[in-house]
């Protein structure tokens, strides 16, 4: 298998639990995070990655295939590592359970990025902030790239800063999208990495593989997501589908 999409799903969130089964509209919502990643191009198979008997079955009652996998697991990162370890694939693709709105396209992204440069490790996304009012909210992180478009820093503070003597004019941010393709074989170099000091500050556990000295491929798309990490979060998204549908 050259491409796999694995997405974990953990029942209990801190923040809102059982997320991942909230309705939308008629649907539990990993169920529409697994129909768009079954629209991929690119995927050779998806795989439902999940802690919890209750959320196996639902899964496998709309036609996804699942693994279970151990309740311990720290990080989606981890859950992903025990579903890969026997499976021969080339590529892995982190596929965020409470992004709903993930487009397939996103995923192709990523994924081909890998595909076609053997030398990237890892791809991830950006989209530029077009509401102002994104810039300072921590909950939206902000990432800085290179000429080559590899990461120079993710943060939940506003990135790059303009300061009060600059004489550019308003800088272009970007917001990072979580969606992560891994060659692997670094998967696995990525799970033995230490937690690091700017993960634990900015609690971006992305850091930790800049600040261990490897790159991270960031692209840039047109389309966006919005994360459910709360019930309000879920009443925007369904916002957002009725007006689109």
């Amino acid at each position: 298998m050259d491409i796999l999409g694995v997405i974990p799903a953990r029942y209990s969130s801190t923040r809102f639990e059982g997320k991942i089964l909230a309705d939308l509209l008629g649907k539990p919502m990993i169920q529409h995070v697994w129909e768009r990643a079954k629209q991929s191009l690119l995927l050779d198979e998806v795989l439902i990655a999940c802690d919890e008997e209750k959320v196996a079955v639902v899964c496998r009652e709309f036609g996804a295939k699942v693994v279970m996998t151990a309740k311990g697991h720290t990080s989606g990162t981890d859950r992903i590592c025990e579903v890969v370890n026997p499976i021969d694939v080339k590529i892995v693709v982190n596929i965020q359970a409470d992004e709903p709105l993930v487009h397939p396209m996103m995923i192709d992204t990523v994924a081909r990025a890998l595909s076609e440069d053997k030398t990237l490790s890892v791809a991830t996304l950006m989209k530029k902030i077009e509401d102002p009012a994104l810039i300072s909210n921590p909950d939206v992180v902000k990432v800085v790239v290179d000429k080559n478009n590899f990461a120079l820093y993710f943060s939940r503070s506003p990135i790059p800063f303009k300061a009060r003597n600059s004489s550019v004019g308003e800088p272009v941010v970007y917001k990072h999208i979580g969606l992560y393709a891994y060659t692997k074989d670094f998967l696995f170099i990525y799970k033995n990495i230490p937690t690091s000091s700017l993960e634990k500050t900015e609690c971006l556990e992305q850091l930790r593989i800049l600040q261990d000295g490897y790159r991270i491929k960031v692209l840039e798309t047109r389309y966006d997501t919005i994360g459910v990490d709360t019930p309000e979060d879920l009443k925007q998204v369904k916002i957002y589908v009725e007006k689109i549908k």
